[in-house]
């Protein structure tokens, strides 16, 4: 029986504190056999992850994947560095951008479509620490703000 929506493996919490997002595409990924069961296993780690453009090509470099432990000699390497499937303008577009802008090829999230593995990257620049500190001050005026108006609403202050 195919499998029908998403089911996101893993996510990367840290890369939208760390980068401003300013484009994301979705792209297939190479793998091996043992590395997609390992994934249906919901084990997969997207920390220090990042893709980089080589000859015309993307590839996901240090994403961990852990050995499956039901498999056997036939096995994968953790940290191997896999090739992604996206179109050929999105690959133009992406060297043309990573080039010129100083931007950098983050991976979000790692799911499964229609049984299809997927990576969501994301074309991002990266934050210096003012800007994660004004976030952080502008995510709590917001949560501030609502905390009184829901006092208000329930006539506390």
């Amino acid at each position: 029986m195919k499998e029908s929506g998403e089911k996101v493996v893993v996510s990367n919490r840290k890369a939208r504190h760390d980068y401003a997002i300013v484009d994301t595409y979705e792209a297939g990924m190479v793998l091996m056999g043992t590395e997609v069961k390992s994934l249906r296993l919901g084990r997969a780690s997207l920390t220090d992850a990042f893709a980089t453009v080589d000859d015309g090509e993307v590839f996901l470099r240090n994403m961990h994947i852990p050995e499956y432990t039901m498999g056997s000699w036939t096995n994968h390497a953790p940290r191997r560095t896999r090739k992604l499937l996206l179109h050929r303008a999105e690959i133009e577009r992406l060297i043309g951008k990573t080039r010129e802008g100083g931007l950098t090829l983050v991976p979000l999230r790692v799911y499964f479509s229609s049984g299809k593995v997927k990576v969501e990257i994301a074309l991002a620049r990266g934050k210096k620490s003012y800007d994660k500190r004004q976030d952080l001050a502008k995510r709590d005026a917001q949560r501030e703000m609502a905390r009184s108006v829901g006092r208000r609403a329930k006539g506390m202050a």
